[in-house]
């Protein structure tokens, strides 16, 4: 598919939809972990980026910085500058045609925006536990000349499989470090939020 703003909004439209549907259960993890109103926070902050008009974006690069800026105000907590940084990075670099090793470059642009602002690294019990393994999947899959839907897939998987490794982890970031003896067994919301962005993004970018 091309790197449309069509195409980049109906991805984050599904966003939306798709944290509408899991509010409580972000919700619930983040009680355990930090505030208790993750979801809520994305839930909000992915309305207020699909009500913006994409049709006045000339292209889907300036599409993803303008939801970027949303969450940024939007978003409470550290979820919105976060979040909202990786977008506006990741924006910033979209490939215009979607390539796989166009959209791996752009995503670890944005990996590396969230990685300065959150002062996260792999292993900390955050969204960078579930976005690193997607940059390295797209990687792999650009060397490897895998299709764009091919790839797509792969790292949406692999996403939810850096979501899933973050149960065991010991949180080292953020309130959840605050919380830390009872972080483990617990999977992190916003490695959840993030693979659902990244699981969303391969259905529609595709």
């Amino acid at each position: 598919m091309e790197s449309s703003v069509a195409a980049v909004s109906a991805w984050l439209r599904a966003c939306s939809q798709e944290f509408d549907r899991r509010v409580e259960e972000l919700n619930e993890l983040d009680r355990i972990l930090g505030d208790g109103d993750h979801g809520t926070n994305m839930q909000r902050g992915f309305a207020a980026a699909g009500a913006l008009d994409f049709g006045a974006q000339a292209t889907a690069a300036d599409a993803l910085r303008q939801v970027g800026m949303a969450l940024v105000k939007v978003v409470g907590g550290a979820s919105g500058p976060l979040f909202g940084t990786f977008l506006l990075r990741t924006g910033a670099a979209w490939p215009t045609p979607l390539t796989v090793a166009g959209i791996h470059g752009a995503l670890d642009v944005g990996l590396h925006g969230v990685m300065t602002r959150g002062k996260a690294e792999r292993g900390d019990k955050t969204i960078v536990d579930a976005l690193a393994p997607v940059v390295d999947s797209l990687a792999a899959s650009a060397a490897a000349g895998l299709p764009l839907a091919e790839a797509l897939t792969a790292a949406a998987l692999a996403g939810e499989a850096g979501r899933d490794a973050t149960a065991p982890m010991l949180a080292r970031r953020g309130r959840a470090a605050l919380k830390a003896d009872r972080s483990i067994g617990v999977i992190d919301p916003g490695a959840v939020s993030m693979s659902i962005i990244v699981s969303t993004g391969a259905h529609h970018l595709g």
